[in-house]
């Protein structure tokens, strides 16, 4: 890829015009403890990654040159460097990390510890332990604001989401959602965020400025049991047209009309889908199916499933590096 940046750097220079890059999906597979690294223009699986022991958290760096990785049964944070795709280093984690994000300053990192129901906030620079924050029971998703202002970590036994202030790092307000909550996703202005709540089949839409619930929506498939139908990882298109929620084992992802918050279709994907991301130009969404160890990539244009590629045993999360 160093070599393909050279390429591209030259040709624009001298005015040529030189061939698009393709964007590479990194996929951490919690039961093979590796990364499966997918080249997102032939949809193949291109290498594979040794990591820590039950990897399932994955993010990149704000600067695109770090991938940070929760290997959870190591009780630790790795950090992959993508230019050599080699774990140069490790970072303090507290136990059992399950889900984490970073602030937009590139070096806070909020860490939601499982077995110790506290969130750990890490300098990724210093390696110093900020803060631990005691939260609800089992905690498990963790988002940041874009603005910076909000961290809001997810207490899946007590349906709880957190809302810590990242000047203060103290809790603000615990607001009660669902049965189970696993994820957050903040919308580009940072106004609006959705949780997702597992066991409750729910998600849940709050107004940030005032920490108020102002949706709820419910998933009905038809011929899934409703039991089955369990929302977990959730993507927004940038455009606020989609957001689009893996519901685990009914084996479908929800297309939701970011506006209206109407439920607009369903799509089936592999089994157990739990975490998806969009490539570069949102045109492809690419979701983690844990049970059948498959990646499904999703037309975004034209709502339909294209592919499934076959990765490790149990994918957990996925992002694309848009630079690559």
């Amino acid at each position: 890829m160093k070599n393909a940046f050279r390429i591209a750097t030259l040709a624009a220079a001298i005015g040529l015009s030189a061939p698009a890059l393709a964007s590479m999906a990194y996929v951490s597979n919690e039961k093979d403890n590796t990364l499966s690294v997918i080249d997102t223009e032939t949809n193949e699986v291109v290498d594979t990654i040794e990591v820590g022991a039950r990897p399932r958290g994955i993010l990149l760096s704000k600067d695109y040159t770090k991938l940070y990785i929760c290997a959870s049964d190591d009780d630790t944070v790795q950090v992959l460097d993508l230019a050599t795709r080699k774990i140069v280093d490790t970072l303090p984690s507290g136990e059992d990390p399950e889900q984490f994000a970073l602030h937009p300053n590139n070096r806070h990192l909020y860490i939601a510890n499982e077995d110790d129901a506290i969130v750990t906030v890490v300098d990724v620079e210093t390696k110093d332990v900020l803060a631990q924050i005691d939260v609800g029971v089992e905690p498990e998703g963790m988002a940041v604001s874009p603005d910076g202002k909000w961290a809001v970590n997810t207490s899946e036994t007590s349906s709880m989401l957190h809302w810590i202030n990242t000047e203060t790092f103290e809790i603000e307000k615990n607001t009660v959602v669902g049965q189970r909550p696993r994820h957050v996703e903040f919308t580009n202005d940072s106004k609006i965020a959705w949780a997702s709540a597992e066991i409750g089949g729910t998600v849940h839409i709050f107004d940030v400025d005032n920490i108020e619930e102002i949706k709820q929506i419910e998933f009905q498939i038809k011929g899934v049991p409703q039991d089955r139908v369990q929302p977990v990882g959730i993507e927004l298109t940038s455009d606020g047209k989609y957001a689009f929620v893996a519901l685990g084992p009914s084996n479908h992802v929800a297309v939701v009309n970011a506006q209206t918050y109407e439920v607009l279709d369903y799509l089936l994907v592999g089994a157990r889908v739990w975490q998806l991301d969009l490539d570069k130009d949102e045109k492809f969404l690419y979701t983690t199916n844990g049970v059948s160890s498959d990646v499904s990539v999703i037309d975004v244009e034209a709502l339909k499933v294209i592919k499934s590629i076959k990765v490790g045993r149990f994918p957990w999360g996925v992002v694309i590096d848009p630079t690559s």
